[in-house]
């Protein structure tokens, strides 16, 4: 019992929690996969701020969360021995870096009508983000479904199944389906350990003028709130999802953006920090200014803030039951493999002849073998290496 007290005390302070995730906010480069590894390793591995277990908790539940996956998991990690304070300013820190970075891309866009030389430095910065999360996926991989042994996939066998699923059907449709990770969820709880009511059928069971810095229009804003707020309510899993709802309602429905300025705005998001699904206020920047950044941002970041906060103590008690357990591990292993599969379909896009290739299969290697060597150090070398190649080769 005395044991119990002593794990469940935090041994640490709000404040500590939300200045960790202000640096992930600022320096954490690489996308939702490399984010969410950076918060298990970080609060997991190293601090022990967050049990293992109180992780897998938060990330089963930001996967049935709507909005981006990165942002869903820090306020959960907020949330875990701080309850609302905690999951507010874990949010709050998390997201003021990057939203700030993307608002100051946003006027030197508008000042530079699409920056050829800030093109040159995404090129390299491009290729060695998915490098970053290539080796961010793969450790995922080991650590939540199984080592890649022989025995034990065969043990896991049916996650693997799940995970393998989840990278075909991101690729195939370049979405994340929820219906399918509540599915995986739902039949390894069935597999693994059937709660009590399936056995019982009849009981049944009760989730700055020059910049543009304040052009907007009423109507403009009014449109942008709506639209935004559904692309929070309604896209599940990693902030990746969200890039072809995005581009459906604001190159097509609305035009708001051409193609060429909404490709420069999912550039924007691979190379700042952060959640991806940042490229909101980048965008909302570019259509209505300032106002524009912060509505768009607000309404995407509200849906997952509120759901995280209300059904996380819930959530939480019920974690312990054998059944929910199952469900967890089920969803985890085809969210992941999603993950993947999210990697793909930006891969496919970002590695475009070879010395983009190069420059993601470097990132790789030195991640796996330079030990010292941080994230913003490849961003920064990448950048470097695409001006030369596109402006002086």
């Amino acid at each position: 019992m005395e044991a119990e007290i002593i794990k469940e005390k935090p041994i640490y302070k709000p404040s500590d929690m939300a200045l960790y995730f202000l640096k992930l906010g600022t320096w954490g480069f690489g996308g939702p996969v490399a984010l969410v590894g950076y918060m298990h390793r970080d609060l997991v591995e190293n601090k022990k701020w967050i049990s293992e277990e109180e992780y897998k908790e938060g990330l089963a539940l930001a996967q049935l969360a709507p909005g981006p996956l990165a942002a869903q998991l820090g306020i959960y990690m907020g949330f875990v021995h701080y309850s609302f304070w905690g999951a507010t300013l874990a949010g709050l820190a998390f997201v003021l870096p990057s939203f700030i970075m993307v608002v100051l891309l946003g006027m030197a866009y508008k000042v530079y009508s699409g920056l050829p030389g800030m093109q040159a430095v995404f090129y390299g910065v491009g290729a060695a983000v998915i490098g970053i999360i290539v080796i961010s996926a793969y450790r995922l991989t080991v650590k939540s479904v199984s080592s890649l042994n022989l025995a034990a996939i065969r043990s896991k066998w049916l996650l693997w199944i799940f995970y393998i699923a989840g990278v075909v059907v991101t690729v195939v449709t370049e979405q994340e389906n929820v219906l399918l990770f509540v599915a995986c969820g739902l039949v390894y709880m069935v597999v693994k350990a059937p709660p009590g009511w399936m056995k019982r059928p009849t009981v049944i069971p009760s989730v700055l003028l020059g910049i543009g810095f304040w052009e907007y229009k009423g109507k403009t804003l009014e449109e942008m709130g709506w639209f935004f707020l559904k692309a929070g309510t309604f896209v599940f899993g990693s902030g990746l999802a969200i890039v072809p709802f995005l581009h459906g309602g604001v190159v097509n429905e609305f035009g708001w953006l051409n193609e060429h300025q909404f490709v420069d705005s999912v550039a924007v998001a691979m190379v700042s920090p952060g959640p991806v699904v940042i490229t909101v206020a980048f965008i909302g920047y570019l259509v209505a200014g300032f106002p524009g950044a912060c509505v768009a941002a607000l309404a995407t970041f509200l849906p997952c803030y509120i759901f995280t906060v209300a059904f996380a103590p819930s959530f939480k008690k019920i974690a312990k039951n054998n059944s929910i357990k199952a469900f967890v591990d089920g969803i985890t292993a085809v969210v992941i493999g999603a993950l993947v599969g999210a990697v793909i379909v930006i891969g496919m896009r970002s590695i475009t002849d070879i010395p983009t290739a190069l420059i993601a299969l470097f990132s790789m290697l030195a991640l796996i073998y330079i030990k010292k060597i941080k994230e913003p150090h490849l961003i920064l070398a990448s950048a470097i290496i695409g001006i030369i190649i596109k402006t002086i080769l």
